[in-house]
């Protein structure tokens, strides 16, 4: 990537600062962080601020929606809406980050032309059916099944920490749809809608005392044949699509947040007279060469992607792996300058440390990342 940006991206960097100085202070306050209908409305209409401003879909393709952005174009989204304190993704964040660039990569027409624009537009909600109680990093043993009768599946089963499954519109749900096949060649990606009959769905309360994740049970459900995305027992090639969008690009937003929180670390350990601890400043000034290098593997991420199709590669894995450990130093560290205040759960970095337990599970657990290092980078052979 060509780190000097043109005269076109600062034009196109300074029309965004000026749009963000002047919808941003006309934003209603941010609903409960427990009270996801809320949140859920509040986020469809930041969604739909961006769409009418047309800065919805920037990086996706013109035919999928999108502006067509470059990755340079997107990083400068990224960066200027997140220095200007503007609501990142929220309830939209399995659309906009996962089905959705899934369904632009591998559906029909029909299938882009129905479910894309309601997600730009920030009419529709999606949730992620991926794991079950018995197939969380082992995903490719996931029981729930689907049957086919006529044009549609009949799908029984459950599945466990759906994102935002108690405010979604659709799912995008993993079932077994041939259980002789080899477990990886079984599976079969489906859009579920929510309403359908037989979806029950039941929250589930983190550590952190949020409630966005949820247990999903499903009683012969119906869904028609149309909405399988990709070919019959096809899906696990899908759902690697899906998960090179979860671990390449979906955390680029994180990181620039996490570069903005390291400065505002360094203010409050000058501020309470913790800077003249030299290890902690160490730990700062490591922490600050971590994220720069994490942006430059972001940056390189989004290029490659663009380069070949919109689909990041296992370089994803790379950022997924080394970020989740260095978000988990980050919060460690953030409590060692909170002192005595680390333990008052209202203080957002006392949250987002619990949350940051969970990053070296999420999208694919640090052994599993691994792994696909080991094979698909280096080269070495396949443990026993």
């Amino acid at each position: 990537m060509e780190l000097a940006h043109s005269p076109e991206e600062e034009e196109f960097r300074a029309r965004l600062r000026a749009w963000l100085a002047e919808v941003l202070p006309t934003l209603p306050p941010k609903p409960s962080p427990g009270d996801w209908p809320a949140r859920r409305a509040y986020d469809l209409g930041w969604q739909r601020m961006l769409y009418d401003a047309g800065y919805a879909g920037l990086h996706w393709p013109v035919d999928a929606g999108g502006r067509g952005a470059t990755p340079t174009q997107h990083l400068i989204f990224l960066e200027e809406t997140e220095k200007a304190g503007a609501p990142y993704v929220g309830a939209n964040f399995v659309g906009l980050l996962h089905a959705g660039p899934t369904i632009a990569a591998e559906g029909t027409p029909g299938q882009r032309a129905r479910w894309l624009p309601p997600v730009l537009r920030g009419e529709e909600v999606w949730c992620q059916g991926f794991s079950e109680p018995d197939a969380g990093s082992d995903l490719a043993s996931l029981r729930t099944r689907a049957w086919r009768d006529g044009d549609t599946y009949v799908v029984s089963g459950s599945k466990i920490w759906t994102s935002h499954a108690e405010v979604a519109d659709w799912c995008e749900l993993l079932v077994r749809t041939d259980p002789s096949a080899p477990k990886h060649r079984g599976i079969t990606w489906l859009a579920m809608p929510m309403d359908a009959p037989g979806v029950t769905v039941r929250p589930l309360r983190t550590l952190a005392g949020s409630n966005e994740f949820a247990e999903v049970f499903l009683d012969e459900v119906r869904v028609p044949v149309a909405n399988r995305v990709g070919a019959e027992n096809d899906g696990w090639r899908v759902t690697m699509v899906t998960l090179s969008f979860e671990r390449g690009t979906a955390f680029v937003g994180e990181v620039v947040a996490c570069r903005r929180l390291l400065r505002e670390l360094a203010r409050a350990a000058y501020d309470s007279g913790r800077w003249d601890d030299a290890p902690l400043r160490r730990r700062l000034g490591r922490l600050n060469a971590e994220f720069r290098a994490l942006w430059r593997l972001t940056q390189w991420n989004v290029s490659e992607a663009e380069r070949t199709g919109g689909v990041p590669g296992v370089g994803g894995s790379v950022f997924k792996l080394r970020y989740s450990h260095a978000r988990q130093e980050l919060f460690d560290t953030a409590a060692e300058v909170l002192g005595t205040g680390s333990l008052d759960l209202d203080h957002p970095w006392v949250l987002d440390r619990l949350s940051s337990l969970s990053y070296t599970i999420a999208a694919g657990t640090s052994q599993i990342q691994w792994n696909i290092v080991a094979e698909r980078i280096l080269g070495l052979p396949k443990g026993r």
